[in-house]
């Protein structure tokens, strides 16, 4: 082949890489943007903060969340609580909520090994629930002192609708350790009910319904788990009451 055909070919075929470099490059930059501008909450860093872009982007438009104000406080510590249908409930948690949650899951799930790395970024606390659940109420009640909102599911695992279960204590002796609010959560409309993965995956038209904070002291602590059966039921009353 004559030399400057051969000249040509190459320069074509660099231009074509650069050509698709910047392509990418541009496309990087765009959904960064896009990212940034649907972010809602602030999780300390740029790449965590685009990431809650992108996963509310993901809720509100392919699992079509609709989900109630959350009255968190500007800062300070809370709990938020939820019913717990699927392995899609945590993103749709986070989408609805102004600040970043710090989740309290089972320890089998955090030893997913292609999904520890991004529990550990975003500070999740795992919950040995054989031998020492007390680890994880500290490492929780550390995070409470030091101002963050720590989420859970207090019926301890999936649950369906159908399974109706009383919520256990962890809530409320964090609560009642801390001085932080309770905040129940009612999570509605996931397609894949009793699947992890499946569930992120599979279109939903989702709903979360949001209620008032609770205070909890020693002597309520058995009113204020009443109260969150009944907001974390299938027939929860209202949106707000």
């Amino acid at each position: 082949m004559p030399s400057g055909i051969q000249f040509t070919a190459t320069t074509l075929y660099a231009a074509a890489v650069v050509l698709c470099l910047l392509v990418a490059w541009y496309a990087a930059r765009r959904l960064f943007r896009f990212c940034e501008r649907n972010q809602g909450a602030d999780w300390g860093g740029k790449w965590l903060n685009r990431l809650d872009g992108l996963n509310r982007f993901f809720c509100r438009w392919y699992h079509r969340l609709e989900a109630d104000p959350v009255d968190l406080p500007a800062t300070g510590p809370a709990v938020v609580v939820a019913n717990h249908l699927s392995g899609l409930d945590p993103l749709l948690m986070v989408a609805a909520c102004d600040r970043p949650l710090r989740f309290m899951i089972a320890r089998k799930e955090y030893d997913r090994w292609w999904l520890r790395w991004l529990f550990d970024w975003i500070k999740v606390i795992p919950v040995e629930r054989s031998t020492s659940p007390t680890t994880a109420l500290y490492a929780a009640r550390r995070a409470l002192d030091a101002g963050e909102v720590v989420a859970l599911f207090p019926q301890g695992r999936i649950h369906l609708d159908h399974e109706p279960v009383r919520p256990k204590r962890g809530s409320v002796l964090l609560a009642t350790l801390t001085g932080a609010p309770i905040v129940p959560l009612r999570i509605d409309g996931v397609s894949a009910q009793g699947e992890t993965v499946a569930a992120v995956f599979k279109r939903s038209r989702t709903r979360i319904r949001a209620f008032p904070p609770l205070q909890c002291t020693p002597e309520t602590t058995d009113a204020v788990l009443a109260r969150l059966a009944a907001n974390l039921s299938p027939t929860a009353d209202g949106s707000r009451g």
